[in-house]
């Protein structure tokens, strides 16, 4: 069986600052670009059978910077949709709604463009996405996807069976590595959060 590579995109200014970034394309900063060059270290070898990325700008810098080639675009692979909280720190939310947890209570709606989206919505998607990928595992090849923070977790959790809010088990940082394979049939973890 093969192995599954997720690549969380480098540092933006959002991220940095701790506000969710949902569909807002923000770049990454000099250190993201700096962090996703590291990522190529740490896939020197390895060739990919797929290689699917996020649509936004911040993803796809960080594989053309972590030297993946070839990597095709996934609309399921964009970042929760934050609705009414895009741009907004945790701290703020809990101003307006004291005790508020993203993976427990969700989000606001929002406008047109940022109209919201549940963790179920999160789950469906990235079950696609863990659809599409399974069938090159099976078939003994490496895949890797390059992605979100929040999405990544998402998906992490579905690999292993769990419902999507566990994926606030998963604390992932930017530009990280991390793999998901099989012991014997079992979906495992098989390394999180290396840089």
């Amino acid at each position: 069986m093969g192995e599954l590579m997720l690549v969380r995109h480098g540092e933006t200014a959002w991220s940095r600052s701790g506000r969710h970034t949902g569909l807002t394309d923000i770049p990454l900063t000099p250190e993201g670009e700096t962090q996703a060059k590291a990522v190529a270290e740490l896939l020197d070898g390895r060739t990919f059978a797929l290689a699917l990325t996020s649509p936004l700008g911040r993803a796809r810098h960080t594989a053309e910077l972590a030297g993946i080639t070839g990597a095709q675009l996934e609309p399921d692979l964009v970042e929760w949709d934050y609705g009414g909280y895009e741009g907004i720190t945790t701290n703020e939310i809990r101003e307006r709604v004291p005790g508020w947890v993203l993976w427990r209570d969700g989000v606001v709606p929002g406008d047109a463009a940022h109209p919201g989206e549940s963790i179920v919505d999160v789950g469906r998607r990235v079950d696609r996405v863990l659809d599409r990928v399974r069938p090159v595992l099976a078939a003994g090849e490496d895949a890797v996807l390059i992605a979100h923070g929040h999405l990544l977790r998402v998906l992490t959790a579905r690999w292993l069976g769990l419902p999507p809010a566990d994926g606030r088990l998963f604390r992932l940082d930017t530009a990280r590595l991390s793999t998901l394979g099989y012991e014997r049939e079992q979906p495992v973890l098989l390394g999180w959060n290396v840089s």
